[in-house]
């Protein structure tokens, strides 16, 4: 029989499935470059983790940080937010907790009966970051590149403040609105990726793509019709005006159609003579797309400034 968690172990799992899951949304959203992260896998499933110490001992002690804010029960959610190089929000991964009974300290490694097994809980976990890595689908492609960073936010319960123990506690600080729901437009569109309910605590996933993020691709929309616009109408040829009274037979239409299309393949011929005399490995296939992104930098990380409470 599975044996039910208590409320340590119950954020001790959460947590962990935090780190797991802000590993995999720099990954998915392509933050920073594919060679970065190594393959692993967790809950049952191929995930994908950070190889750089520097940005795993950030992400570390923040959801070490986390983990403390969540057995006070002040916690109430976690956003991963990427911004641009404005330091404007374009979308949040949020994390959003609520505490289902309240439990003494004392109490704290008192087995709950309503609660999930370890197991359960790990099972709910796999479909979480299933669904995440399909999410691309929805959200589109981020800017890459140089173009984006991300930073961690907690947001707490009202008139709570951060509670420590740790010697070297993270320098939180006071976050930028715009990064935290209290920024959020009215032009947000939220998208809900998964939600639990552990019998100690609830926990919801989504991601919010910020009006920001959602005005700038209908500008690039715009841009990219009136382009495809203009270019449609400056090769469309004028059509040829006919003399009065000199109305064309279907017969002499059909001659010219006949004529023009001869002429264009004739034309795409010559194209493709040219192309493969031109081809310096013609039975070699292509050469290798190289990759323009510029290699991993430290910069990218949010330095201690960046790490909002």
């Amino acid at each position: 029989m599975a044996v039910p968690l208590n409320y340590s172990q119950t954020v001790r799992g959460i947590t962990e499935f935090i780190e797991v899951a802000i590993h995999s949304i720099l990954y998915v959203r392509q933050v920073y470059p594919a060679d970065l992260f190594i393959r692993r896998k967790k809950y049952d499933t191929p995930v994908f983790q950070s190889r750089h110490p520097g940005l795993n001992e950030y992400i570390s002690k923040a959801v070490k940080a986390i983990g403390e804010q969540m057995l006070t029960g002040n916690l109430e959610k976690v956003a991963v937010v990427i911004k641009n190089r404005e330091q404007e929000a374009l979308e949040r991964f949020l994390f959003s907790v609520e505490n289902m009974i309240h439990i003494e300290d004392y109490d704290k490694k008192t087995g709950v009966q309503e609660a999930l097994s370890a197991s359960d809980l790990g099972q709910y976990f796999r479909g979480f970051l299933v669904k995440l890595n399909m999410i691309e689908s929805s959200l589109g492609q981020l800017p890459t590149g140089d173009e984006t960073s991300f930073t961690i936010t907690i947001e707490l319960k009202a008139d709570a403040v951060p509670v420590t123990k740790s010697q070297n506690p993270p320098p939180w600080i006071p976050a930028f609105t715009q990064h935290t729901t209290d920024g959020t437009s009215d032009e947000s569109e939220l998208h809900m990726i998964r939600a639990v309910n552990t019998g100690i605590v609830n926990l919801s996933f989504a991601v919010q793509e910020t009006d920001v993020k959602l005005r700038r691709e209908r500008e690039a929309r715009e841009k990219l019709i009136a382009a495809a616009a203009s270019a449609a109408a400056a090769k469309k040829p004028a059509p040829p005006a006919a003399a009065s009274g000199e109305a064309k037979t279907s017969t002499e239409k059909a001659d010219e159609s006949a004529a023009e299309a001869a002429a264009d393949d004739a034309a795409a011929e010559e194209i493709i003579k040219v192309a493969l005399a031109d081809d310096p490995m013609p039975e070699q296939g292509c050469p290798a797309f190289p990759s323009s992104r510029p290699p991993w930098s430290a910069g990218k990380l949010s330095v201690p400034g960046e790490s909002h409470r």
